[in-house]
């Protein structure tokens, strides 16, 4: 596509866009690479590896699924040659990590006395252990299946490890039939550590395929395993029902959950020592091409190598423990949250630089005061196990009106979700799945309360989930309030999300998809309007994902107009920035550090004045689906104090990043900023260690 001049204003070009599934593969070669610095240390590095690989298997589950969709709809602009080139990108991708691994990581680990032994490396006593170990363990749960018209290939699920082996000879009923299938038990673990009597001095590691491979022959009593290879089928596993023709979602949902499993295969991985023709037997039997065949030196999974990490004991190679810090100056603990929210002001919490026990505390308080008569709450993703979930329950069972929202179709999390949904249920909370048609991935939680003769609101608000799991390793945003309007507006949209029915515009937050797409467009011009004025004119995003295409021609009009622009964009990006006279006013930046970047901040300047800014924190990303098929919220901060520690924190030590930035090239590929330098995530963690200290 050739760069195209816009009608409405005619000094603005808007290129053609970086592709959206190579944005998400060069997300991950930039995860990757943290498995290469030396300044990481060595369990961590293997870790980045295996969240390459568990994102990867996202990406053929979902999006490259999707992809391949597209490609057959006669509708679409995706055609054949766009999936070729991702899929080369991948195989690219995955080849470079399993190098990576294979070449620079396992042998770091055996300096370290940390090995994985194949049977050709283990000696007797360790050959004798394992045999005892595959005798006791694993023999009584395999069942190897031999191919014939009266067993066929059987269902394979997504994701689950075989083996597939070509046998000699005959069968015992005296027939030629060749190909036989072993499933590799789930319920086993992948890696297994050999006992110190057997070690000599190592932690030495044995994976359960390893195992398996050394007794293969074992289960074909009187025929040869002439060859055979692991293989792992990856599908199409984005959950989807007709929410039109449905009477109770949470139904439809658990029963698409039994058969996720096996949607359209996307991905066949066997190792590379896989026979030709046992490979092309397997295409054929998942009717898959040959380009979707991943031959990998190594592991098929590597996800699973996470149990060696985590039996390891080596403290040195891991990252030094992060303790999160209380805020105590601003929630003194023992004291309560309420009364410090109505008589100070707003709370800002910056995850997980600072501990989110005070979301659980504030949380409890309601639970635990008499005066607190009401709770309501989103949920998106929680987890199994949940101590915000099971106060929702004891609140219930106090007598406390409850409302969750809870999202069933969060993708993965929905089997956990249902459970929630049902548990809440079952103590009488009112439990609502958002609107047909859109996922609720609002962050909100609104606390309503009797003080005297009257009814008294506290919210809190996120830019993430209300999981205090991931929240120590997410960089998150959250907000506590007891404004009344802000609080006023959160409840009008719980109201909305029960009783579907139209709320006055709010008078604080954005909310898609109603307005926030339209007042970010707004915002986007007036920082434009700025810019051809000659006024102050500066734009900062920092977001996960930056996909739709109006709000990147609002960005690339406002910097070709002379805006300075700055954007900080964790994974996706399909605006091309640094071409010249079209988007050299532009730098977008990744950061990939120890934790996940997921806030969302968003500052428009657009004078001189302070009146003439405005800064946004969100729960939303700047993609279509956010937009237009989600629900989502976006919220100012007014507070001169508070906005000023969100730029301090959360945008000005990412703008300077030298260790863990990355700048966007115009052909969509990143480059690393420096090997040294200040580290925004390194600063934060001892300004709040300080704080705690």
């Amino acid at each position: 596509m050739n760069p195209a001049v816009d009608k409405a204003t005619p000094t603005s070009i808007i290129p053609a866009l970086l592709n959206r599934e190579k944005a998400i593969l060069e997300f991950n070669r930039r995860v990757l690479a943290q498995a290469q610095r030396l300044d990481v240390p060595l369990l961590e590095r293997l870790r980045y590896i295996c969240i390459v690989s568990s994102n990867l298997d996202e990406f053929f589950e979902v999006r490259f699924a999707d992809m391949l969709d597209a490609a057959r709809d006669p509708q679409s602009q995706v055609d054949n040659r766009d999936v070729e080139r991702v899929a080369r990108a991948a195989h690219t991708l995955i080849d470079e990590q399993y190098g990576i691994f294979n070449e620079q990581l396992m042998p770091l680990l055996r300096r370290q006395d940390i090995t994985i032994l194949n049977h050709a490396d283990r000696n007797e006593a360790q050959r004798a252990w394992v045999a005892r170990f595959f005798e006791r363990e694993v023999r009584p749960l395999l069942m190897p299946v031999g191919l014939d018209p009266a067993h066929p290939f059987p269902q394979v699920a997504n994701k689950s490890l075989h083996f597939i082996a070509r046998l000699s000879g005959k069968d015992a009923f005296g027939r030629d039939n060749r190909i036989a299938i072993v499933k590799v038990p789930r319920v086993l673990p992948r890696v297994i550590r050999l006992p110190d009597s057997v070690a000599q001095g190592q932690q030495a590691f044995v994976l359960l395929t390893s195992v398996i491979r050394a007794h293969l022959e074992e289960l074909f009593g009187g025929r040869k395993v002439e060859a055979f290879s692991q293989f792992r089928v990856t599908r199409d596993s984005d959950l989807e029902v007709d929410e039109e023709e449905i009477a109770n979602l949470r139904n439809a949902l658990r029963s698409g959950l039994t058969t996720r499993h096996f949607g359209r295969a996307v991905r066949l991985e066997v190792v590379n020592t896989c026979p030709a023709e046992l490979s092309q037997f397997l295409l054929e039997q998942f009717d898959l091409p040959e380009a979707a065949l991943y031959r990998v030196n190594g592991p098929v999974n590597l996800v699973r190598l996470n149990e060696l990490i985590d039996q390891t004991e080596a403290p040195e190679l891991r990252f030094e423990p992060h303790e999160p810090a209380w805020p105590q100056g601003r929630l003194p603990r023992q004291k309560s949250i309420f009364e410090r929210l109505a008589r100070k002001g707003d709370v800002l919490l910056h995850h997980p630089f600072e501990s989110f026990d005070p979301v659980v505390e504030f949380l409890r308080e309601a639970v635990e005061d008499p005066d607190v008569l009401a709770i309501k709450q989103t949920i998106y993703r929680t987890g199994a196990k949940s101590a915000l979930m099971d106060l929702l329950i004891e609140a219930a069972r106090r007598g406390k009106e409850v409302m969750a929202v809870v999202e069933l179709k969060a993708r993965f999390d929905e089997e956990a979700n249902i459970n929630w949904a049902e548990r809440l249920e079952a103590v009488g909370a009112q439990v609502v799945y958002g609107i047909v048609g859109f996922k609720t991935h609002a962050k909100l939680l609104l606390v309503t309360r009797r003080e005297g003769a009257k009814f008294r609101r506290y919210a809190h608000l996120s830019t993430g989930n209300y999981n205090p799991r991931t929240a120590r390793f997410y960089t998150d945003l959250g907000y506590l309030s007891a404004d009344p309007e802000l609080c006023s507006d959160v409840d009008s949209v719980f109201r909305q999300l029960a009783s579907l029915g139209k709320i006055k515009t709010p008078r604080r937050l954005l909310l898609a998809p109603f307005n926030m797409h339209s007042r970010m467009l707004e915002l986007l011009g007036q920082v434009e309007a700025a810019a051809r004025a000659g006024k102050p004119a500066r734009l900062v995003v920092k977001i996960n994902a930056l996909t739709d295409a109006e709000l990147i021609e609002g960005i690339l009009k406002a910097g070709q107009a002379g805006a300075k622009v700055d954007l900080i964009v964790r994974g996706a990006c399909m605006l091309p920035p640094g071409l010249p006279g079209i988007s050299d006013n532009i730098v977008v930046r990744s950061i990939v550090g120890r934790f996940l970047e997921h806030t969302r901040v968003c500052y428009f300047q657009w004078g001189e004045g302070e009146e003439d800014t405005a800064l946004y924190l969100s729960s939303a990303d700047w993609m279509s689906r956010n937009m237009f098929r989600r629900i989502e919220v976006a919220w100012p901060v007014n507070d001169a104090r508070l906005r000023q520690r969100i730029i301090d924190e959360a945008l000005v030590p990412y703008l300077h990043d030298g260790l863990d930035a990355w700048q966007l090239g115009p052909d969509g590929h990143s480059t690393r900023i420096s090997t040294q330098g200040p580290c925004a995530q390194h600063a934060l963690m001892r300004l709040f260690r300080a704080q705690r200290d």
